[in-house]
């Protein structure tokens, strides 16, 4: 039994809610914007591929779900303006994203009608962007709806230190999530998190007041080398955004992109950290004064942790070359000095980290950002990235 926590007030048919945030995300293209990156300009569903200009309804029967990261897919089987029926896809959120709204495979039922109303793919005609959707009788509902059980998290037993002293941040973590909501008086739309949607729908709280996700990149100076690469960047090209590939993007930020699911374990000599959007592995080997001289080079790097008082200080170097956050890139001299501290009133962590890379940075690229205990378990979700899967080669240049 699911309970409708809040509906989005802007539906279909253009509404500047939707249209806002991303379209903005363009604005990541241009320096500008990662000089100064707002929550609108971090709207960062997969559009590139999708016309807004090109709406869409088709009614037909469902064949699968797929709940798969970074976005998942209904499947269903629709006849088109010339009688024939099309193996329809229609990209939702991400996997991660929908369990944390509510959202189960169960309510797409296999062998029921349903209509889909959304955007046209730009070149593949069986895709589109699903905005709403009806199944059967029921009544329909937007991309962006919260559901929720009445159960929640249970935090009275969760113990504050481990058995040997160190703060106890073991478990399942979450940034607040971030959705749709839709400022009064034609005000726009924007990505807020969840407790804020009353407050700027009513008009108590202005967009502009609204904490960003963190998930772009932060504030830093570039070589010539780092600013002549973010700006031939295309984020809605395969080849330059990890995340179109189904690879993870860079240890900060996959932390909290997307609302991902992570999980932290405390084990003998070493913390493990399960990422929640590319389902990643990363190792923090504790007890260590320098890293070893032979590091073979990779997403995580090689990490070394202490505890300085009740913070965890993480150093790591030995990175691949890539993309620290679209469209910053990072050398294999990428070094990054995380800061984990644990606030036992609020039970919120707090990461802060530093990052210098002489290839790309004149200077230092630092930030910070939160989780909370999660809302659901952390699943190791697969990821399958179809929005890019049919592009004409013509059609990426």
């Amino acid at each position: 039994m699911h309970l409708k926590l809040t509906s989005r007030t802007a539906g279909y048919n253009g509404n500047q809610a939707h249209q806002a945030p991303k379209a903005l995300v363009c604005a990541l293209l241009s320096i500008a914007a990662w000089l100064s990156v707002s929550t609108n300009a971090l709207a960062h569903h997969g559009f590139g591929r999708f016309d807004r200009s090109k709406e869409v309804e088709f009614t037909g029967v469902i064949t699968d779900i797929d709940f798969v990261n970074p976005h998942a897919y209904l499947h269903f089987n629709a006849v088109n303006a010339g009688g024939m029926t099309m193996a329809m896809r229609c990209e939702m959120r991400a996997a991660t994203l929908l369990r944390r709204s509510g959202w189960t495979e169960e309510m797409f039922v296999i062998g029921a009608q349903a209509t889909v109303r959304g955007f046209g793919h730009r070149d593949d005609p069986a895709s589109c962007y699903l905005e709403d959707i009806t199944i059967g009788d029921a009544p329909g509902f937007n991309r962006n709806d919260q559901f929720t059980t009445t159960s929640g998290v249970d935090l009275s037993n969760r113990p504050l230190r481990l058995p040997s002293g160190e703060p106890n941040i073991s478990g399942d973590w979450a940034q607040e999530q971030y959705v749709i909501a839709v400022a009064p008086n034609g005000g726009g739309g924007a990505l807020v998190p969840k407790s804020m949607i009353a407050a700027v729908e009513s008009g108590e709280l202005a967009i502009a007041d609204v904490p960003p996700s963190g998930w772009g990149p932060r504030p830093v100076s570039l070589t010539d080398r780092g600013q002549a690469e973010a700006d031939a960047f295309e984020m809605w090209s395969p080849e330059d955004n990890p995340r179109l590939r189904c690879e993870p993007t860079s240890i900060i930020f996959d932390w909290v992109f997307d609302g991902a699911v992570n999980r932290i374990t405390q084990e003998q000599g070493r913390i493990v950290i399960n990422y929640g959007l590319y389902s990643f592995e990363r190792v923090i080997h504790l007890g260590l004064d320098q890293h070893p001289r032979d590091i073979t080079p990779s997403y995580a790097g090689h990490s070394i942790g202490h505890w300085e008082g009740d913070v965890l200080v993480v150093d790591t170097i030995g990175f691949e070359p890539g993309v620290i956050a679209p469209p910053v890139r990072n050398s294999s001299e990428l070094h990054i000095v995380e800061r984990y501290s644990l606030d036992p009133a609020t039970l919120t962590l707090r990461r802060d980290y530093v990052a210098e890379d002489p290839v790309y940075f004149t200077d230092q690229y630092i930030g910070s950002d939160t989780v909370l205990v999660a809302d659901v378990p952390y699943v190791a979700h697969p990821c399958d990235e179809l929005a890019y899967e049919f592009i004409p080669e013509a059609a990426r240049e």
